[in-house]
């Protein structure tokens, strides 16, 4: 029984449609993510990912089809300690709360401690230990607003980090920073897909990101286009892509 769950994907969506009133946002997806997985998921603005990401996160209920975490319903799954979430920082955090970056990262644990429990020395190490795999340790005990835009990001991985997940979710993650800032956060995000063998799934319309640091690609556009290993997206060819958009697209490589 524990061999079989093994092989289970982390996620697995069969057959799924959503639609808002009588317009079609996700029409017949089929995507699994396993274990050790960094997916990249792309497709053009409006195209469905953020909804798609709400149905796995079980925030929104699809009219057809079923989303599976670790093997369960996502509409009964209750082990939440085992993904961690980034959504796009401009809506998810007020950079001017009187916090610090220690604090914040704290932030993460409250389902495991308790809020306004305080921390003990194991969780004081498990926060320590998350700045230290985004490379902000030397930042706990300043104030979050007064970092960088890429900065603040590094501290909401640490965030989700800390909790120890098994699969980490960021949706666009990168919105508002700027392109230096941009290539190093993804090749963190390589470095803790590598050096902790975690899965991910990355959520950005940056084409140019998919070839340098995920293993596996999905275009979405209403449906799925394109699932598979980086190395078969790339030899997708321009004009099939813009199709995939709608539009021409542009790839730009982060390569330096």
């Amino acid at each position: 029984m524990e061999q079989s769950r093994l092989k289970e994907p982390i996620i697995s969506i069969k057959n799924l449609y959503y639609h808002y009133g009588q317009a079609n946002v996700l029409e017949n997806i089929n995507l699994d993510v396993k274990k050790g997985d960094f997916l990249g998921l792309v497709g053009p603005n409006g195209s469905g990912k953020s909804t798609l990401i709400k149905c796995i996160l079980g925030l929104q209920q699809a009219q057809k089809g079923e989303v599976l975490l670790f093997g369960e319903q996502a509409a009964k799954f209750r082990r939440w300690d085992k993904i961690g979430y980034v959504s796009q920082k401009a809506s998810s955090f007020n950079t001017s709360f009187p916090a610090t970056v220690f604090e914040v990262v704290s932030m993460g644990l409250f389902g495991k401690v308790g809020l306004f429990r305080f921390l003990k020395r194991e969780h004081r190490i498990k926060v320590k230990e998350a700045l230290e795999a985004v490379g902000m340790d030397a930042y706990s005990s300043r104030n979050i607003g007064e970092l960088s835009g890429g900065q603040q990001q590094r501290v909401f991985i640490a965030r989700a980090l800390v909790s120890e997940p098994e699969l980490l979710i960021l949706d666009e993650p990168t919105v508002g920073v700027d392109a230096l800032s941009a290539d190093t956060f993804y090749q963190m995000l390589k470095d803790l897909h590598r050096e902790r063998n975690m899965t991910l799934l990355l959520v950005t319309h940056d084409v140019g990101v998919m070839s340098d640091y995920v293993t596996n690609v999905a275009c979405l556009n209403k449906t799925l286009h394109f699932h598979g290993k980086t190395d078969e997206f790339e030899k997708v060819s321009k004009e099939k892509l813009s199709s995939f958009y709608g539009h021409k697209v542009h790839v730009l490589d982060h390569t330096h």
